[in-house]
């Protein structure tokens, strides 16, 4: 196998959620040098508990993280930083990645950033987002059952998935919501026309934007979704270069499938196919 001297890893994982935890594992456990950087900051952030994730249903995220990153502990060859890194570039036949003023080089990068959620800009509705106002009936709606349910904006799937957990489920036009209100069983929605009803939970539909600016620094391929386009490997469009988790996806995909046990699945792929990269 060829080794470039002066670049100091076989592979840098950008990304500390599910899918870069898992691709980290995945490649120390053939001995690769890999440095994970984690910059602390979550998509999943504002959920209190995991849910629909086989043997971790309820498990609080950092939970999840803390145990995994124990695991990773035993591995002479994964170093974790609780850093950012604030660049990517190609360097000679590897890449160099900016953490503040320091740089590291690596033969190759799994990219697990992740994607932000862009919520309808409607007062209320952040401080309720991850718990009594969600985007993902599999992650959420469980904790609505039996109660009636909002369903706000054009995510009108959403009322055939719901309808045998919630009481009622109720599609409410996006345009006509003034605000959003925590009551003691759920949320109350407040209209233009200051009519008001309360929900259980209710149900919004979000715009994803790319978390890092690592996809526009090194040219990647974008989709329509504005995630990164990769292969059935999480190869991307430029060689060494590998994404995983919620800002990539296939190109036969309309966005991603987001969830934590698909996340970590492709960052167990990604960090395969970046061994095979690196033979």
């Amino acid at each position: 196998m060829a080794n470039t001297p002066d670049l100091l890893y076989d592979a840098v994982v950008i990304g500390g959620g599910p899918a870069g935890l898992q691709a980290t594992l995945t490649l120390a456990r053939v001995h690769r040098r890999v440095l994970m950087l984690d910059s602390g900051s979550y998509r999943n952030d504002p959920a209190r508990h995991m849910h629909n994730v086989v043997t971790h249903d309820g498990t609080p995220p950092a939970d999840f993280r803390a145990a995994a990153q124990k695991e990773l502990a035993a591995y002479d060859t994964a170093t974790i930083r609780a850093d950012a890194a604030t660049a990517v570039a190609v360097y000679g036949d590897g890449f160099r990645v900016e953490i503040g003023a320091e740089d590291v080089t690596t033969r190759g990068v799994v990219l697990a950033t992740g994607v932000r959620d862009t919520l309808p800009d409607r007062p209320g509705l952040a401080e309720l987002f991850g718990d009594v106002v969600a985007h993902c009936p599999f992650c959420h709606g469980h904790e609505f059952a039996g109660k009636p349910v909002a369903v706000v904006g054009s995510a009108a799937h959403l009322v055939g998935i719901m309808t045998p957990v919630a009481s009622s489920v109720t599609m409410v036009d996006e345009e006509s919501v003034a605000r959003f209100e925590r009551t003691d069983d759920g949320v109350r929605i407040v209209l233009a026309d200051g009519t008001t009803t309360e929900y259980g939970g209710a149900f919004v539909a979000t715009q994803l934007q790319q978390s890092a600016p690592f996809a526009e620094q090194l040219g990647l391929t974008l989709l329509p979704s504005g995630c990164v386009e990769i292969d059935v490997m999480g190869r991307t469009s430029l060689p060494g270069v590998h994404a995983a988790g919620d800002m990539a996806h296939l190109a036969a995909l309309p966005m991603p499938m987001a969830s934590v046990l698909t996340a970590a699945a492709s960052g167990q792929i990604a960090a395969s196919a970046l061994v095979a990269h690196l033979l």
